[in-house]
């Protein structure tokens, strides 16, 4: 296999999968994940995670268990509370999310930000609480269709971002960022490779001013593997927080498999 680099290949299955659907996209994960050379490359050139929905996470972490040595992949949640425990019907918070096994979080998707109309204000609240959970989150961010028609996108990346201002370097360069340009999320219509190196490059830039000396920035938004391969050929884009092609092992793996052409 050629000198690649490492590829972070996050599958947001969002509110979509059953406990069984979940035993079965483990099993066929893992049987596609053990033939070589993708075995090899497993958690050296790709970190493949799975955020299923909250009702499949025991059956995610449960069947995790019967994966091949090494080659299962990490969980996570797609969301979580700031606070560890209380009267939030509805919510989970992170020890919870903890003791089900989950080491990642998906904080700021554009869905919780548009659907829910979560703040900027509690999405740095929830990252706080994630990092001192001990939680890897996956900061989302990324501007509407209207904000980029009108050439507001780096204002929208540089509100999201310094909305983190509060947390030390340390703290900043413990997160996986993922920028995820709300127009191309769900539609099939991703941003071009251009695009999505230019909003990355620019987060990487604007991070380093931040103090992070080696950022991690995904690209989400219509990710399949018909167009992943030039997205994650760019420099400035380190891997994919995927949707729709995550929901079978095959197309979720097929992403990494043309990018590295095996």
């Amino acid at each position: 296999m050629k000198n690649i680099k490492k590829i972070y290949l996050y599958g947001n299955l969002k509110m979509n999968m059953t406990r069984g659907e979940t035993e079965g996209f483990y099993k066929e994960f893992d049987a596609l994940a053990k033939e070589p050379p993708l075995a090899e490359a497993m958690g050296k050139t790709l970190e493949a995670a799975v955020f299923p929905p909250f009702t499949s996470l025991c059956a995610a972490e449960s069947a995790s268990k019967t994966c091949t040595p090494g080659l299962a992949p990490i969980l996570g949640a797609q969301n979580a509370w700031f606070e560890p425990k209380g009267a939030f019907t509805g919510d989970v918070s992170l020890p919870m999310l903890k003791d089900a096994g989950c080491t990642h979080v998906i904080l700021g998707h554009s869905e919780r930000r548009t659907i829910f109309l979560e703040t900027d204000e509690l999405i740095a609240r929830k990252v706080k609480a994630a990092l001192d959970a001990g939680f890897v989150p996956v900061f989302c961010y990324g501007e509407t269709l209207q904000e980029r028609e009108g050439n507001k996108t780096f204002d929208v990346i540089s509100r999201q971002l310094k909305a983190l201002s509060a947390l030390s370097a340390a703290e900043l360069e413990k997160i996986i960022y993922a920028y995820e340009p709300i127009w191309a999320i769900g539609t099939g219509k991703s941003a071009t490779s251009e695009e999505a190196q230019e909003a990355c490059a620019y987060s990487k830039n604007l991070l380093a001013e931040m103090g992070v000396k080696s950022a991690v920035v995904l690209y989400g938004g219509s990710v399949n593997p018909g167009n992943a391969k030039e997205l994650l050929s760019m420099d400035a884009i380190d891997g994919a927080l995927v949707g729709g092609a995550s929901l079978k092992a095959d197309s979720f793996l097929q992403i990494y498999k043309g990018y590295a052409g095996i």
